[in-house]
């Protein structure tokens, strides 16, 4: 028998100011991208210089799409069912945590661990690999259910009004965990440190990561008071084993609205593109810098794993710079989708209303800026294969964090009005939003502290779990495509090993450095399903009439 959701206490977040609070609200995301920066930025040179070859780690990262299609829709929907006096997300987010704090020190610590139990030396060589794949796969299974609660709980905590506004927060965060997260990893943190944290940058940056995850969503959880779900409405759903939660997902997968269904086929097309970039740019922009521009001693140099990911640091750095400051500029020159309905008439003051409404002619839509964003990061990767220089690398790298900045922005945004249209019958457009729900814009406290009686303008999201995790699979599925394309591509131009990393292994291992960068080629290809990205977005508009 189905029926309707039943809740108790409102949704709250502490802070004196709506900056303050969105700020709060968002604070996890820091320490979620600060530790996906590390995972992304060292683990790879880490894995060549234990000698692995390209094409076995392409395998290795299998670990992140695995891992998000199966936590996050899971989590989601159990974490939807939750009726924790905690509230639905956050009991998932500490937990998760906990876990991918204690993975990413097993990470940084792998050697002194295996030799512990084995001494000879090919043993420790090959227990050290085993058990760092084990870390990295512990960390992306743990980390996928801190992520999926975390964006969960700002779609159920915003009213739609304010869904484009922690969209944007989040990305300002997201740009702040990457910027703080890239900067750590281009200075040399033993002489910051000492060894009070390891003896290697690696390990250093693993440390710091699991702190600064554990700070960051201690306090978004400190600051964040959620609603209680008494009953969801479906007494013969009340006990759902793993294949009922894996056949409601299945079936909510195969049957979703069309809105849904269109911002999750333009994810599907942009991340067989982002695949590629943020898990080997690094590793891409070392390479370029130890082939044409690093001077002998530099290659001959301890720590090539720490050398590699400060030099890739370095270009992220300036990704990350653009990628804060397109995130905090943006939402003041972009058009809100709320603003674009026809029912809605912004209303300026009389003395500047003239002036106002001249400006919002030439904004353009949310929607027009994610089509420019594959645009823009396509051309960059296109030139990926010819670059022979450092300079060019940063360069490249640097002006695809525009098109990251609407990437972490736009899909949320959009799924969030999503996912609270579904939960009122008479919206079908942003347009149709209430007048009261657009005058919300004067209490400030009613932006994040709405009560239960304004539950025509507030944010159900009774099944934003769900749905946030179907869009994750979306997210997950084109890098296995990523994933293979990487694994046909590395196994052909480069199948031996690193010859700048891999310095243990016999030089008729190495692959040779003639012909093209492999991961280049990889980026490559990962501009041209950026292009069909672009064309998706724009199919989005018609089906939607955004």
């Amino acid at each position: 028998m189905h029926g309707v959701a039943q809740w108790t206490g409102t949704p709250k977040v502490k802070g004196s100011s709506e900056a303050m609070r969105m700020a709060l609200l968002t604070a996890s995301l820091i320490g979620l991208q600060f530790t996906w920066n590390v995972e992304m930025t060292y683990c790879t040179p880490y894995l060549l210089e234990l000698g692995l070859t390209k094409s076995k780690i392409s395998l290795v990262w299998i670990a992140g799409p695995l891992s998000g299609l199966i936590m996050q829709p899971i989590v989601g929907v159990v974490a939807d069912k939750s009726k924790s006096r905690w509230g639905r997300r956050r009991p998932f987010m500490v937990g998760g945590t906990v876990l991918v704090a204690m993975f990413l020190l097993l990470l940084g610590w792998t050697k002194e661990v295996v030799k512990m139990f084995v001494t000879e030396k090919e043993a420790v060589r090959e227990g050290t690999i085993f058990l760092a794949v084990l870390s990295i796969y512990g960390i992306d299974f743990a980390i996928n259910a801190v992520q999926g609660s975390c964006r969960g709980l700002i779609v159920d905590t915003l009213p739609i009004p304010k869904q484009q506004m922690g969209s944007s927060w989040a990305s300002r965060m997201v740009a702040v965990g990457s910027l703080v997260g890239y900067g750590a990893g281009a200075i040399d943190l033993k002489r910051v440190f000492g060894p009070m944290l390891g003896d290697s940058q690696f390990k250093q940056l693993t440390a710091v990561a699991a702190l600064t995850l554990c700070l960051t969503v201690g306090i978004t959880s400190w600051a964040v008071t959620e609603r209680v779900l008494v009953s969801h409405g479906k007494e013969d759903d009340e006990e759902q084993g793993p294949l009922q939660v894996l056949s409601t997902i299945a079936k909510t997968a195969t049957n979703l609205p069309k809105g849904i269904a269109a911002i999750c086929f333009v994810q599907f097309w942009a991340w067989i593109g982002w695949f590629p970039f943020l898990f080997y740019s690094t590793t891409w922009v070392g390479e370029i810098y130890l082939r044409y521009d690093a001077p002998a001693e530099a290659k001959n140099a301890g720590d090539l794993t720490g050398q590699v990911g400060r030099i890739g640091s370095m270009a992220l750095i300036a990704f990350s710079i653009i990628t804060f400051v397109m995130s905090v500029v943006l939402p003041f020159v972009v058009k809100s989708p709320e603003d674009e309905g026809p029912g809605f008439t912004p209303r300026p003051p009389a003395s500047i209303a003239s002036f106002v409404v001249e400006i919002e002619k030439y904004k353009p839509s949310l929607l027009t800026m994610w089509t420019v964003s594959h645009c823009i990061f396509a051309g960059s990767m296109i030139m990926a294969p010819f670059v022979q220089s450092l300079r060019s690398a940063t360069l490249i790298v640097a002006v695809c964090g525009i098109s990251w900045a609407i990437s972490c922005w736009a899909p949320f945004t959009f799924l969030g009005v999503e996912i609270n249209k579904l939960n009122q019958p008479n919206s079908h457009s942003y347009g149709h939003l209430s007048r009261s729900s657009i005058e919300l814009e004067s209490p400030v406290q009613l932006h994040l502290n709405h009560n239960l009686d304004e539950q025509s303008n507030s944010s159900t999201g009774a099944s934003s779990g769900q749905y946030l995790g179907i869009m994750n699979l979306y997210t997950t599925l084109p890098q296995f495509v990523g994933t293979a394309i990487s694994w046909v591509v590395f196994s052909v131009l480069e199948p031996g090993k690193s010859p700048e990393l891999a310095k243990e292994a016999h030089p008729d291992e190495h692959n040779s450095t003639d012909g093209p960068n492999a991961i280049a080629v990889c980026l490559f290809i990962g501009a041209l399903s950026a292009c069909m990205a672009a064309l998706a977005t724009r199919r989005l508009k018609r089906i939607q009439n955004y």
